[in-house]
């Protein structure tokens, strides 16, 4: 016996392939922005080989500023850069927006960490052999850190997901668009049963890739 589908099966593809859409641009841009960032944070501490204390204190209070911000709010606060960026306040790429800008900061403290679990005796070794700083940034931290980095970029993918959906309550597209038109304001348990189970096997299947990827990296 088939279900009927209260809503046609093509508005929950497409909802899932803006849903793909928003994650996959603006995780991208985190992941380009956020590594940076989290170097930068590194190498500017205290006991960095770049030590500078208020250039570090600087941008570490703008990344807990951003990180502090509820997704919710940052969203509204936002819309006037998202329309001057992408020329609207609505759909799939004006969602990228103030996901890209939440995500970043929340994936570089994530790499940061990584970054600093790094051996110091390695640091010092490629010191020691006259390593000029690019190369120990290239050939030292990020290797070594790389495992545990694409640990925390799985995390910030799983967050995005959920940012995602949350986007949709103020029009952006998506899962959680189609769950707040549809489930919610029309009251179809239907539609929010079904959006729930894709946003779980959408979250479960890049969780799985992730940990494969890392426990690859590890055994390499």
């Amino acid at each position: 016996m088939s279900l009927a589908l209260s809503i046609p099966a093509d508005r929950y593809w497409q909802a899932l392939f803006d849903t793909l859409a928003m994650v996959g641009v603006s995780g991208a841009i985190a992941f380009v922005a956020g590594i940076p960032l989290a170097i930068l944070l590194v190498v500017t501490a205290p006991q960095g080989f770049l030590a500078s204390p208020r250039l570090n204190r600087v941008i570490g209070s703008l990344v807990n500023g951003f990180r502090a911000t509820p997704f919710i709010v940052l969203l509204v606060a936002l819309i006037p850069l998202t329309r001057l960026l992408v020329g609207t306040s609505i759909g799939v790429w004006a969602a990228i927006v103030p996901l890209a800008i939440s995500a970043t900061p929340f994936f570089a403290r994530i790499a940061e960490v990584s970054l600093r679990e790094v051996d110091a005796g390695l640091i010092e070794a490629a010191q020691a052999m006259g390593c000029k700083k690019w190369d120990i940034i290239r050939h030292v931290y990020l290797p070594e850190a790389l495992p545990s980095i694409i640990g925390g970029f799985t995390i910030t993918l799983v967050a995005l997901i959920s940012s995602s959906a949350m986007a949709g309550a103020v029009g952006a597209g998506g899962l959680g668009d189609l769950a707040i038109r549809y489930g919610y304001q029309r009251f179809d348990t239907q539609v929010m049963v079904l959006v729930i189970v894709m946003l779980i096997v959408l979250v479960t299947l890049v969780q799985f890739i992730g940990d494969r990827y890392v426990r690859w990296l590890k055994e390499r």
